[in-house]
């Protein structure tokens, strides 16, 4: 345990010298009562006690004393609290491949209703955006802790062509930027800028500029490493089966998930990677998110429960001291 103030701690010290000075008054008071060889007498002077009970008003005191020093010590603890300031842009695949009918009742659907658990699941202070992208990628919501408008934009979400996956991180980094030189008073007291994070949901490999082209400067292995160069971790789901559907041109098209490619690019941009073969699964991948991205360990003040037995240990030795002594200890 750290303490705000360790210093107060030497008054343990003090608290060390009134028990050691207490035991001593208990020895020379049963020194003097001995010298008394008239026994009559000795009753007298001398009548008789509560036993061993006698000691508990002043050993309750004594420590009340000790807990409440420890207290003015400020002891710290870590604890989850949550943040505040953070910004998180989700950033959801609309590629025709969404579409298809292995998660029920399609991909698509179920990812719109996981979204917007997710939004209700995050901590009010966490600033929250949506990024839709097929072809081109496009911010649907700025950062906001209102939670019907993403809400609002998840129910709105369309199916289009193609998928963009390395436009659609640049795109939300871009959001996390603009909204971070927006907030008021810019970075924190000590010129950090809050926290960010992407959540990427996608169901297929890129397609533009190409499957081949994630390493191009506009392809998703390279937003994925310029995200880690910015410090905003891309933590991917990759959602869907590998004998995913769709029709396509008068037939079907398997639409596999591409586990790989997701993987890679939370594995350059130091984020998670997740899969979701059903709505249930991607619900519980979005929970783990929302603990992981709304709480953060921080050092707080812990005195208070040092206080409350204090205080405890403080009354119960005056009571004590009245009912067994019918005086103040």
């Amino acid at each position: 345990m750290r303490f705000a103030t360790p210093w107060w701690l030497l008054g343990l010290l003090i608290v060390a010298a009134l028990a050691a000075g207490y035991v001593w008054l208990l020895r020379r008071r049963r020194r003097d009562v001995v010298r008394f060889t008239n026994l009559e007498l000795l009753e007298t002077v001398a009548p008789r006690r509560p036993g061993r009970w006698r000691h508990v008003p002043a050993i309750a005191m004594i420590t009340a004393l000790a807990v409440l020093t420890v207290a003015l010590a400020g002891p710290q603890a870590m604890a989850k609290v949550p943040r505040n300031r953070a910004t998180v842009m989700l950033v959801i695949d609309v590629s025709l491949s969404m579409k298809a009918t292995d998660v029920a009742p399609t991909r698509l659907a179920a990812a719109q209703s996981a979204a917007k658990q997710f939004a209700d699941q995050l901590t009010p202070g966490v600033n929250l955006g949506l990024v839709s992208f097929a072809g081109t990628a496009a911010v649907l919501v700025s950062p906001t802790t209102e939670r019907p408008a993403v809400k609002n934009g998840v129910d709105n979400l369309q199916l289009a062509e193609s998928t963009a996956t390395g436009e659609a991180i640049f795109t939300a980094m871009q959001a996390i930027d603009t909204f971070s030189r927006s907030l008021q008073g810019g970075p924190d007291a000590e010129g950090v800028p809050p926290p960010a994070r992407i959540v990427l949901l996608s169901d297929g490999t890129q397609t533009v500029p190409g499957p081949d082209g994630e390493n191009e400067p506009r392809g998703s292995f390279t937003a994925a490493s310029e995200a880690a160069e910015r410090g905003i971790p891309v933590s991917t789901i990759s959602f869907g089966t590998s004998y995913g559907t769709i029709e396509l041109d008068g037939g079907r098209t398997p639409v596999a998930v591409d586990d790989a490619s997701m993987e890679r690019i939370a594995q350059l941009s130091g984020g998670r990677f997740f899969t979701a073969a059903t709505e249930s699964e991607l619900r519980a991948v979005y929970s783990d998110l929302s603990e992981e991205l709304g709480y953060e360990e921080r050092e707080v003040d812990a005195s208070r429960p040092w206080l409350i037995g204090g205080f405890a240990l403080l009354i119960g030795g005056l009571a004590a001291g009245i009912l067994l002594g019918r005086r103040l200890p």
